[in-house]
């Protein structure tokens, strides 16, 4: 059951529609609609229609003069969406947002030890050891916490397997682990394998001082049920030496990393052949380009391309594929006013280049304000194309996921811009695997921009699972993402963002084999941190509308027939 839970889910998210009228299953993924992201409230009736040949769109009309011109087109750019795009770290308000993918990561996972829970907070908190992961001694029960607020809304997990050589023994507090004394390694840590050469159990034997990972994978696989499990090899190593100097206070080298990494990667498949690994969790571009000025960097290149291309070397000599995922953290260092756009700043300055910001994943025209513009000549980053580029000639095959990303002011209105415009930008470059990371307690906006991908309407209506072209003639004033449902192609539904702090009036066309009489907009702006429905807007002609943009907002636009 898990192995074809795992079938369904690649099926949905790497495999090119070249017709609509096909019988896949676009939404399961054991049993949880939700997880494959697009046919969430929708599809359901839609299966039994003839089939649409979108190919065949008709002309639309003309929509008349207008700020901006969104241009939508069933024949042109159609893909899946993948379902591991909507993803978290922290699943408050899962119901509501309805996140397809749930991660069990970060700094405090390095250290972490599966059979007791227990934990070291490294620099975050005076480098302690205790029981902030879980109070329970019993093994696994942080993993089935979250596998538990996995199932209750069809999502998948991710979890983080610890690569380095301790992890933590005891609960007992105290600050900083390393005034326990000379010996603390052997006090207050276990030392941590990744296999185990014996046995695996699902009752490890906590007195013997070690700590297997193919054990805890094992476990995994065993409790999981229908759930999807991913793995991935650790947490933001290029940082270990600064987070987590209780364990590795040496900067980590390029061959150490990779050697650390394919271990682990062998030790999951051997255990899991059917279970995808992500990897290397970098922190951020200094990571990617030099792991942190790694000691042994000089004549190895860019880490990224070192890694891709060590671990495809692995894989061919292993005879499957070790690193599914090239897996990085993205937190930009874009600035306005002076002041980085990830703080919680809402100046005139700050907001602009948040909302700005998104364009450097794609945009070759758009050169952002910060340091890492300076380390590409001055050049525009457009960060996913160019990873695509690198992966293409040194691992082809390897998909994209970003496991930490943010970009602000999660709770104000500009957050929530910028936020729905990376969970656009990801369905349409076709990146596999993404899961937000909150950095404030609470970010209204950015669980709002969530749901206008996921649950726009309150009743689970998600954007569809197929992405169209959709292209803007101004895209530093507006953007927009366009959808259908694999089962129900004539399910259209598009995201408008305005971006600017006026009101703006959008022309839109929309060629498609069926003709639309009106859309309905669900609208998210201003300072209420919700949808909200408004009136169904008619058409002016054959697929034609102009709709008014309200000044920094999302809207979400469902077409009727």
């Amino acid at each position: 059951m898990r192995r074809q839970a795992w079938v369904l889910l690649m099926v949905a998210a790497c495999t090119p529609l070249p017709v609509v009228n096909d019988a896949r299953t676009a939404g399961g993924v054991g049993g949880g609609a939700a997880v494959a992201g697009g046919a969430a409230g929708g599809a359901a009736a839609g299966g039994a229609a003839a089939p649409l040949e979108l190919d065949r769109p008709l002309t639309p009309g003309s929509p008349g003069p207008a700020d901006v011109t969104f241009t939508v087109r069933s024949d042109r750019g159609r893909h899946a969406i993948s379902p591991l795009i909507y993803g978290t770290n922290q699943p408050a308000n899962a119901q509501r947002n309805r996140f397809s993918l749930l991660r069990l990561g970060g700094n405090r996972l390095t250290a972490y030890n599966w059979e007791n829970n227990a934990s070291n907070a490294g620099s975050d908190f005076q480098f302690q050891n205790d029981g902030y992961l879980s109070a329970s001694n019993t093994p696994g029960q942080l993993i089935a916490d979250r596998l538990r607020a996995a199932q209750s809304i069809g999502a998948a997990l991710l979890v983080t397997v610890p690569l380095v050589d301790f992890v933590a023994a005891d609960k007992n507090g105290g600050g900083d682990v390393r005034r326990s004394g000379s010996g603390y390694l052997s006090t207050r840590f276990k030392q941590n394998r990744q296999t185990k050469g014996a046995p695996l159990s699902l009752t490890p034997d906590v007195g013997d001082g070690f700590v297997y990972q193919d054990e805890f994978v094992n476990w995994v696989r065993q409790n999981a049920g229908a759930t999807p499990v991913l793995f991935s090899l650790d947490n933001e190593p290029d940082l270990w030496s600064d987070t987590h100097a209780e364990v590795h206070p040496a900067k980590v080298g390029y061959v150490e990393l990779v050697t650390r990494a394919l271990d682990g990667a062998r030790a999951v498949k051997r255990t899991w052949p059917e279970a995808p690994v992500t990897g290397f969790v970098s922190y951020g571009w200094n990571g990617y380009v030099t792991l942190q000025n790694a000691p042994d960097a000089a004549g190895k290149g860019e880490f990224v391309d070192f890694f891709l291309a060590q671990t495809a070397m692995a894989s061919q000599a292993a005879g499957t594929r070790l690193v599914d995922y090239l897996d990085l953290h993205w937190y930009p260092e874009a600035r306005g006013g002076g002041q980085r756009i990830i703080g919680t700043d809402t100046s005139a300055a700050s907001v602009q280049a948040r909302v700005q910001a998104p364009r450097s994943l794609w945009d070759a025209s758009y050169v952002e304000s910060s340091w890492i513009v300076q380390t590409v000549n001055g050049e525009a980053l457009r960060l996913i194309p160019r990873l695509r580029e690198r992966i293409a000639r040194l691992n082809p095959g390897t998909k994209l996921a970003f496991t930490e990303w943010n970009y602000g002011a999660g709770g104000h209105v500009s957050g929530a811009v910028a936020t729905a415009d990376v969970l656009g930008l990801f369905g349409r470059e076709a990146v596999e695997l993404a899961t937000h990371w909150k950095l404030e307690d609470a970010e209204p906006f950015a669980d709002a921009a969530f749901e206008a991908f996921r649950n726009f309407d309150g009743q689970g209506g998600a954007f569809g699972d197929t992405s169209l072209e959709a292209t803007s003639s101004a895209v530093a004033m507006a953007t927009v993402y366009a959808s259908v449902s694999a089962l129900e192609p004539g399910r259209t539904v598009l995201v408008a963002i305005n971006k600017d702090t006026v009101a703006r009036t959008a022309g839109i066309t929309v060629a498609h084999p069926l003709a639309y009489t009106s859309l309905t907009p669900f609208v998210l702006q201003g300072t209420t941190a919700a949808l909200v429905r408004g009136a169904p807007v008619p058409a002016i002609g054959p697929n034609a509308f102009r709709y008014q943009l309200p000044p920094l907002s999302v809207s979400v636009l469902l077409l009727t027939p």
